[in-house]
C-alpha cells in the first residue's frame, strides 16, 4: 500500500497527473521507426559482406568502398531532393512538390525521413554488387547521386507519395506493395541491370563461343554473415514499414522469416532435382529472393501463402541466373534475379493471395501494371544515365586496372596486404 501511494510522486509529473496517451503513443511508435530504420541501416553491412565475399580479392576494398560511399551520398541527396519528390504534396500523382530540404518540420516527420532514407540506400546499393569488379569509383558515386535523388523518388512517389497530400497514380488504383519488392528492390535491380549492360562483362567471364566461366568470390563465409545478417535487417524493413507500433508487426515478421527459409529451400531442391551442385551462393540469394518476394504482401497475406511465395521464389533466382547468364550478362551477385525477378513475382504474389480476397484478377493485373510501370521508368533512364556518365567521364576501369583490381588502382590500398604486397611494391603505371 505504502508503495502505491509513493509512486506517482516517483514518476515525472505529466504520468503522475494521467499522461496524454496519444503522445504516449505517438512516443512509441517513433521509437519503432527509429529501431526498425537502425536495423535497415544495418542491412548496409550485409550488403557489404556479400558482395565483397562474392568478389574477388583484389577487388575486396573497392566493393566495401562503394557500399560505405554510397549511403553517404545517397543520404544526403535523399534528403535535399528525393524525400520531396518521393512525400511531398503530390496534387498530379506523378511527384512531390514539397518537402525538399526538410527542416523546421513536426517530429514524426524526421523519424519518416530517416526510416526512409534507410529505404534509398538499400535501393541504391542493389547496383553495386551487379556492377562490381570493373566500375571506376567516382562513375558508380555519380549514379548513385541520381538514383536517390531521382529514379527511386520518383516511383516510389506514384505508390507511397501521399504523406503530405495528394496520392500517387498506383496508389489511386490500388496497388499493393506493402514494403517494396517494386519500389524498392526491382527499381535497384532493373538499374543494375542497365549498368551490366552499359558496361558489359569482367574480362574473362564468357568464352569466345558464349561459354561461361565462373570467377569465383574470394570469402564464402563473409557471404554467410553477410546473408544473415541481411535477413536480420529485413525484420527492420519490411515490420518498421507500419511506421507504428502496432499489433500487426508479429504477422509480418513471421511472413519475412518463413518467405526467406522457404526461399532456401527452393534453391536447394530446385539445385537436387537438377543434380548441380548445392552451392553456398546460391542458397544465401535464395534465401534473400524469399526475402525480396514476401517485401510486398508481408501485411496481407497468411504465412501458408508466405511460405509459397518464397519457394517460388527461390526457383525464380536459380532459373533467372542462367537466364543472365545465358545472355552474357554479368551479375556479379546475382542482384537482378535476386531483387529484380524475385521483386515481380512477389509483386504478383502480393495481388494473388491477398486474405479475404485470393486469386482476385482484377487486383493482379493492377500488380502487373505497376511492375511494367517501374521497369519502364527505372530501366531506360538509369541506361541513359550511365550511357551519360560512360561518355563524360568513363564509367569502366581500364583493362590494366581490371586485371590487377580495383583496390589499388582507385584506392592505393589493398585488403590482404600480406599476401597481396606484390601489387603494393608495384606502383601505379
Amino acid at each position: 500500500m505504502t508503495i502505491r501511494w509513493l509512486l506517482p510522486c516517483l514518476l515525472p509529473f505529466p504520468l503522475a497527473a494521467q499522461a496524454d496517451t496519444t503522445d504516449i503513443q505517438a512516443a512509441v511508435d517513433t521509437l519503432w521507426v527509429v529501431v526498425a530504420a537502425a536495423l535497415v541501416f544495418f542491412m548496409q553491412a550485409g550488403f557489404a559482406l556479400l558482395e565483397s565475399g562474392m568478389s574477388r580479392a583484389k577487388n575486396a576494398v573497392n566493393v566495401v568502398m562503394k557500399n560505405f560511399m554510397d549511403v553517404c551520398l545517397g543520404s544526403l541527396a535523399f534528403w535535399l531532393v528525393g524525400y520531396g519528390l518521393m512525400f511531398g504534396d503530390n496534387p498530379t500523382g506523378l511527384f512531390g512538390q514539397s518537402h525538399f530540404l526538410l527542416g523546421n518540420a513536426e517530429h514524426l516527420d524526421y523519424s519518416l525521413l530517416f526510416f526512409q532514407t534507410m529505404f534509398a540506400a538499400t535501393a541504391v546499393t542493389i547496383a553495386s554488387g551487379a556492377m562490381a569488379e570493373r566500375t571506376r569509383y567516382q562513375a558508380y558515386l555519380a549514379g548513385a547521386v541520381v538514383i536517390c535523388a531521382l529514379i527511386y523518388p520518383v516511383f516510389g512517389s506514384w505508390v507511397w507519395g501521399s504523406l503530405y497530400g495528394g496520392e500517387g497514380w498506383l496508389a489511386q488504383l490500388g496497388f499493393i506493395d506493402f514494403a517494396g519488392s517494386t519500389v524498392v528492390h526491382s527499381v535497384g535491380a532493373w538499374v543494375a541491370l542497365a549498368g551490366i549492360i552499359v558496361l558489359g562483362p569482367r574480362l574473362g567471364r564468357f568464352g569466345e563461343q558464349g561459354e561461361t566461366r565462373p570467377l569465383p568470390g574470394h570469402n564464402l563465409t563473409q557471404v554467410a554473415l553477410g546473408g544473415f545478417i541481411l535477413w536480420l535487417g529485413w525484420f527492420g524493413f519490411n515490420a518498421g514499414s507500419t511506421t507504428a507500433a502496432e499489433t500487426t508487426i508479429g504477422l509480418i515478421a513471421l511472413n519475412t522469416h518463413l518467405a526467406a527459409a522457404a526461399g532456401a529451400l527452393g534453391v536447394l531442391l530446385t539445385l537436387f532435382i537438377l543434380r548441380r551442385p548445392i552451392l553456398l551462393t546460391q542458397n544465401v540469394n535464395g534465401a534473400i529472393g524469399g526475402l525480396v518476394a514476401i517485401t510486398a504482401g508481408c501485411a496481407t497475406m497468411e504465412p501458408l501463402f508466405a511460405v509459397v511465395t518464397g519457394l517460388v521464389a527461390g526457383l525464380t533466382v536459380v532459373f533467372g541466373t542462367d537466364l543472365l547468364e545465358g545472355l552474357g550478362l554479368d551479375d556479379v551477385v546475382g542482384a537482378v534475379p535476386v531483387h529484380g525477378f524475385a521483386g515481380v513475382w512477389g509483386t504478383l504474389a502480393a495481388g494473388l493471395f491477398v486474405t479475404g480476397d485470393l486469386f482476385n484478377p482484377v487486383q493482379v493485373a493492377i500488380q502487373a501494371l505497376g511492375v511494367v510501370a517501374g521497369f519502364l521508368w527505372a530501366f531506360p533512364l538509369a541506361l541513359l544515365m550511365y550511357l551519360v556518365i560512360h561518355r563524360l567521364i568513363g564509367l569502366r576501369a581500364s583493362t590494366v586496372d581490371e586485371q590487377r583490381g580495383l583496390d589499388f588502382s582507385e584506392h592505393s590500398e589493398v585488403g590482404y596486404p600480406e599476401f597481396q604486397g606484390e601489387i603494393l611494391h608495384a606502383g601505379k603505371e
